[in-house]
């Protein structure tokens, strides 16, 4: 007896470049993304969520790698009002990478640089040529987003500093 036929996705590696395509950032983009599938669903995901359960370090690691991918972005010519998209898709899941654990199940969902390539290939080359302000323009935005990071970092060895010392009092001495 012949067991029914079974479906089965792939995707051809041979792929046809697109004009606006860059190879390392669609690699990146992928594996923080979309490498990993749910079983029995189509829903994706990448190593983004899974950083970003590390506690006080996972967070700003997957903002940093969105960030590089910003600034290559930048060197495709990329508008900057579009750059300043893709900083606040950083900052959007940042902030929710932030919240413990339903961050990081909701960050599945919103694929930050997933959302920032699709803008590299729908604006890459339509900028004119880099200028002085175009460099104070991205040095602020990343800056600001450091910043956030920064923040983030801090206040992460503030919760983790204020546990300690109150988890060492005993009857009101320390150890």
């Amino acid at each position: 007896m012949m067991k029914p036929a079974k479906e089965v996705e792939f995707e051809a590696l041979g792929k046809e470049k697109r004009e606006n395509e860059d190879p390392f950032i669609a690699f990146v983009t992928r594996w923080m993304d979309e490498i990993f599938v749910i079983p029995g669903t189509k829903i994706r995901f990448g190593l983004d969520p899974l950083v970003g359960l590390l506690p006080g370090f996972g967070a700003w690691a997957s903002a940093l790698v969105s960030l590089v991918l910003i600034v290559l972005c930048s060197r495709r010519r990329v508008p900057r009002i579009v750059l300043a998209r893709m900083g606040v898709n950083v900052l959007i899941n940042a902030a929710l990478d932030a919240l413990p654990v339903v961050g990081d199940a909701l960050s599945i969902f919103y694929r930050s640089n997933s959302r920032n390539y699709e803008l590299l290939q729908k604006h890459a080359g339509t900028a004119r040529h880099s200028t002085r302000g175009d460099w104070i323009f991205l040095i602020a935005l990343l800056s600001v987003v450091s910043f956030f990071l920064l923040m983030m970092l801090v206040g992460v060895l503030a919760v983790a500093l204020w546990l300690y010392h109150h988890l060492n009092m005993i009857g009101g001495e320390w150890k």
